[in-house]
C-alpha cells in the first residue's frame, strides 16, 4: 500500500476522475477527503469508500471561497492530523464561441479552475510547512491541468485558457515550494471517459473525431489519470516536480490523422 498513513484531499471528488482519484488513493493505503460542492454525491461517495473497507470522509467545499478552504484543511486535519498529498481536481467547462462568451461566463471558470487550485494549493501548502516544522515529511501536491492547456479549443475558450495557466501554476508552486521538499505537479488528461464525454461520444461521428486524434484508438478510463496521480503522490515519483505529465493517448505529439476502424 503505497500511500499507506498518507492524507489526502481530493476536491471534485464526488464523480469523474476526482472521484476515480479518491477510489484509488484510500485503495492504497490514504485516508481521503472528499472536496464538492455536490453533497450528496460526495457523502455517497465516501460512504461507498468506508464500506469497502478503507478511510475516507465527505467536507462541503467550493474551492472559489478562500473561507471554505481553510475550513476544508481545518477539517482534515481535525480528524486525521495532517495534510500529504492535495489534488486539485475541481473544475468546470463552459461552451460558447469566443465572440459570444459572456464575462461572468469567463470568471466562473477561471475562478473555480484556476483561482481555486491556487486557494487550494496555497493553504495546504502553508499547513505543509507546519508540519515540515513538526517533524512530518514533505508531502505533494498535484493539479489537474489538460491536453487543452496546449491545444486550443475555440468553444471553451475559458477553460483552455485556465488549464494552460494550471500547468504554469505548477511550474511556479514547484519551484516555490522546493526548498521545503514539498513537490507539484500536473496530469494532462486527454479524452476521459467521463459523464460529460460520453454524451458526446455517443455521437458517431463526435466518437470518430476524437478516436482519429489519438493513437492509442481508444479513449482513456478515470482509473488510468487515478494511477498517474498515485504515482505522483508516491515515494516512486520523490525526484519528479514542475512536471505536467500528459496522459493522452498519444494525442499530444500526433501532427496527422489515424485511421479509425468502423
Amino acid at each position: 500500500m503505497a500511500l499507506k498513513d498518507k492524507v489526502a484531499i481530493v476536491t471534485g471528488a464526488a464523480h469523474g476522475i476526482g472521484l476515480a482519484c479518491a477510489e484509488r488513493f484510500a485503495a492504497d493505503g490514504a485516508s481521503v477527503v472528499i472536496a464538492d460542492v455536490d453533497e450528496e454525491a460526495g457523502e455517497q461517495a465516501a460512504a461507498a469508500i468506508r464500506e469497502a473497507g478503507n478511510e475516507a470522509r465527505f467536507v462541503a467545499c467550493n474551492v472559489t471561497e478562500r473561507l471554505d478552504v481553510r475550513n476544508l484543511v481545518t477539517a482534515t486535519v481535525e480528524a486525521y492530523g495532517a495534510v500529504d498529498v492535495l489534488i486539485n481536481n475541481a473544475g468546470v467547462v463552459h461552451a460558447a464561441d469566443f465572440l459570444d462568451l459572456a464575462e461572468e461566463d469567463f470568471d466562473r471558470v477561471l475562478g473555480i479552475n484556476l483561482k481555486g487550485a491556487f486557494l487550494a494549493a496555497q493553504t495546504v501548502a502553508r499547513q505543509m510547512v507546519r508540519q515540515i516544522e513538526e517533524g512530518r515529511a514533505p508531502g505533494t501536491i498535484i493539479n489537474m491541468s489538460s491536453i487543452n492547456s496546449v491545444f486550443a479549443l475555440p468553444t471553451q475558450v475559458p477553460y483552455s485558457i485556465s488549464k494552460g495557466g494550471v500547468s504554469q501554476l505548477t511550474k511556479v508552486i514547484a519551484i516555490s515550494l522546493a526548498p521545503y521538499g514539498i513537490r507539484c505537479n500536473a496530469i494532462g488528461p486527454g479524452s476521459i471517459m467521463t459523464d460529460m464525454l460520453k454524451s458526446v461520444v455517443n455521437d458517431k461521428n463526435a466518437r470518430n473525431t476524437i478516436l482519429s486524434r489519438t493513437p492509442l484508438g481508444r479513449i482513456g478510463e478515470p482509473r488510468e489519470i487515478a494511477g498517474v496521480a498515485a504515482f505522483l503522490a508516491s515515494d516512486d515519483a520523490s525526484y519528479v516536480t514542475g512536471q505536467t505529465v500528459f496522459a493522452d493517448g498519444g494525442r499530444l505529439p500526433l501532427n496527422y490523422m489515424v485511421p479509425v476502424p468502423e
